[in-house]
């Protein structure tokens, strides 16, 4: 066993964070939304009759469930059956319709990486693959469930755009702008009860990034589930005196190209956040950005979790362990501006 999977620091160490409530399940429930999964699906096709949702047996898990209940006629359950899941979905989509296929995401991204490649992007089926607890959100199921890998995978598929839902109400912004956006599309979401970012529904352009603070120093670029402790992190940041840039770069594929390239104009520094291996994700493709866009030098820093398969613990404790929280993320930039 390697010291990067040594489970006792996890379960029986000294740091009593490791046993709090928080950490049991990643996040303070009591102060989260719900997962608005199915409710805005549901909303969406009271008025649009294209839209079907399809689920591999996790309907409580993903709330598809709410769904069913107002359109049982337009929802199927497949079962464990993850690969039949998208090919079904794109059969259903060259006949007009737009289906919504969700499961976890280290099922949908990694499991059925083929048919989304083959049966949904190549062809240009409308497509919605949505890819939920993604990332290390579900910490004690392992690494057979743990989805690290998945936008480094799925930004490489031409013909297919790949999103990143931020909270609740980005959530909703991207399930309506997905209902009409040509082609196929990965949405991936965290646990689907997020905190707070948007206090509305956000009005947003997939493809296109989202400036949430501005700041001279550095510019933190934070996707997913990393853009409120990304904020969080800022803020610390400028009661040191440190002014640092939010941007929530919601697409990663296509990636805003322009947005990139102004941080490294008006900006010292860049640092990339993101619940994702540090390779080929988020931070490899803004660095692509900044390469092959001719950008000024800049101190740069990818931030995830490094090329490993972390160990099995509970969420909060993993974003810790790996300065994925807002205190870690904080203690990253200062180092990346010496």
């Amino acid at each position: 066993m390697t010291e990067s999977q040594d489970q006792a620091e996890i379960f029986g160490g000294g740091a009593a964070k490791l046993r709090d409530k928080r950490s049991f399940d990643g996040s303070d429930v009591s102060s989260v939304p719900a997962f608005v999964f199915g409710e805005e699906l549901a909303e969406l096709a009271d008025s649009d009759p294209r839209i079907i949702v399809l689920t591999a047996d996790l309907a409580s898990a993903n709330r598809a469930t709410d769904f069913a209940a107002r359109h049982p006629e337009r929802f199927f359950n497949l079962g464990i059956a993850e690969k039949g899941m998208i090919t079904t979905a794109a059969g259903i989509a060259s006949c007009g319709y737009v289906p919504f296929a969700a499961t976890f995401a280290s099922f949908s991204a990694l499991l059925c990486a083929e048919q989304i490649r083959t049966d949904c992007a190549y062809p240009r089926m409308p497509v919605r693959i949505v890819g939920h607890h993604s990332g290390m959100s579900m910490g004690f199921y392992g690494t057979s469930h743990h989805a690290l890998e998945d936008l480094g995978v799925l930004r490489t598929f031409a013909e297919l755009t790949v999103v990143c839902a931020t909270d609740e109400n980005h959530l909703r912004a991207v399930l309506r702008a997905a209902v009409d956006h040509p082609g196929a599309m990965y949405i991936r979401l965290g646990r689907g009860r997020d905190p707070e970012v948007y206090a509305e529904v956000p009005d947003i352009t997939l493809g296109k990034a989202i400036r949430l603070r501005e700041g001279a120093d550095l510019t933190i670029v934070a996707t997913g589930s990393e853009v409120r402790p990304a904020l969080d992190a800022a803020e610390s940041l400028a009661a040191q005196g440190i002014s640092a840039r939010v941007v929530d770069m919601h697409t990663v594929a296509p990636l805003d190209v322009d947005e990139v390239l102004a941080a490294a104009r008006d900006t010292g520094a860049i640092l990339t956040v993101e619940e994702h291996n540090v390779t080929n994700g988020l931070g490899t493709a803004v660095a692509e950005a900044l390469f092959e866009g001719g950008a000024r030098a800049v101190p740069f820093c990818k931030h995830g979790v490094p090329d490993e398969y972390i160990p099995v613990g509970p969420p909060a404790a993993l974003y810790a362990k790996y300065r994925l929280d807002a205190p870690g993320i904080a203690q990253v930039a200062k180092e990346l501006l010496g």
